[in-house]
């Protein structure tokens, strides 16, 4: 079975991370373009809760249902496909502090494609290669929203700052 793997690390604590992914609607800022995400059921993060979403690649909707299991909320969760264009899709997030400032984050992905000619899509639009573009897209992403490049009251996980009296 096909297995994925991608590294990288943001300079945002642990805690900001986590905050990005229980909210699973962020999903959409996430996805790189051309692909857009319609979320029809987004749970909070938490042990069985589900996301329901379609992936549209220009007009071709894909339609996906995820089951979030081993989720603790500092450490990551797993998102396992029970509906969708693939036969099998496991998709570890795990998070680990390297110091106060520094989070480190792997992807790990077990997959597999449908048989056949209904699988035929799935094998295009999920290669290794374009998993990886959707990785690099996905830490860009969540440098920008987490990292020091916007004003500290507009990222992700920070509360906007109160005037001093």
């Amino acid at each position: 079975m096909p297995t994925f793997d991608f590294t990288f690390t943001v300079r945002a604590p642990l805690s900001a991370v986590a905050d990005l992914h229980r909210d699973t609607r962020n999903l959409q800022r996430l996805t790189p373009p051309p692909i857009r995400v319609q979320i029809q059921r987004a749970d909070p993060l938490a042990e069985g809760s589900i996301s329901e979403f379609t992936l549209w690649f220009g007009f071709l909707p894909l339609r996906w249902i995820a089951r979030h299991t081993d989720v603790t909320l500092q450490n990551g969760f797993r998102d396992t496909q029970i509906q969708g264009p693939m036969q099998k899709w496991v998709h570890t997030h795990t998070f680990s502090s390297m110091d106060d400032s520094v989070t480190r984050i792997h992807e790990h992905i077990e997959y597999e494609y449908v048989k056949g000619p209904r699988g035929l899509l799935s094998r295009l639009l999920f290669t290794p290669s374009g998993l990886w573009l959707n990785f690099c897209y996905r830490r860009l992403a969540m440098r920008r929203l987490l990292e020091n490049t916007a004003a500290p009251d507009t990222r992700i996980g920070r509360q906007p700052a109160t005037p001093r009296e």
